[in-house]
């Protein structure tokens, strides 16, 4: 997978940067948690939409906002927070989440990208040189 420049605006890759530096060896555990994680929310959170359940929503919603912006997955949380924001109003007027609707379909696309991205990046096999194997880089 290439990234595009407009891929890259997915993360903010000094917090990327920061967060594994601190995490260290334990970064790649770290980051397949959140891919577990993550998908758990998703399912929870499209389970909760179809059955318009919007207290069903809060939870994996505020999870996923929280573990999206430890790896710089900005845009991600936001949509998890916007979610998460139309749930709770609903639960306090005893509503159904309709308005959640529209940034639950876009949620998983843009998990899918995110991680694709994060998980290129934590590669150690990946060439961040130019030249790539086996080639000189010029000067």
């Amino acid at each position: 997978m290439t990234i595009s420049i407009a891929d890259r605006s997915l993360v903010d890759w000094a917090v990327f940067s920061q967060t594994r530096a601190e995490l260290g060896a334990n970064f790649v555990r770290i980051l397949g948690y959140f891919r577990e994680d993550g998908v758990k929310s998703l399912d929870a959170i499209e389970t909760a939409m179809r059955a318009n359940n919007a207290a069903g929503l809060v939870l994996p919603a505020h999870t996923l906002k929280g573990e999206s912006r430890q790896f710089g997955a900005e845009p991600l949380a936001e949509i998890a927070e916007t979610i998460e924001t139309i749930a709770r109003d609903c639960v306090e007027r005893h509503e159904t989440p309709e308005a959640a609707l529209q940034h639950v379909v876009k949620l998983r696309p843009q998990f899918n990208a995110t991680l694709a991205m994060l998980e290129q990046e934590a590669n150690p096999l990946v060439v961040r040189r130019p030249g790539g194997f086996g080639r000189r880089a010029s000067a």
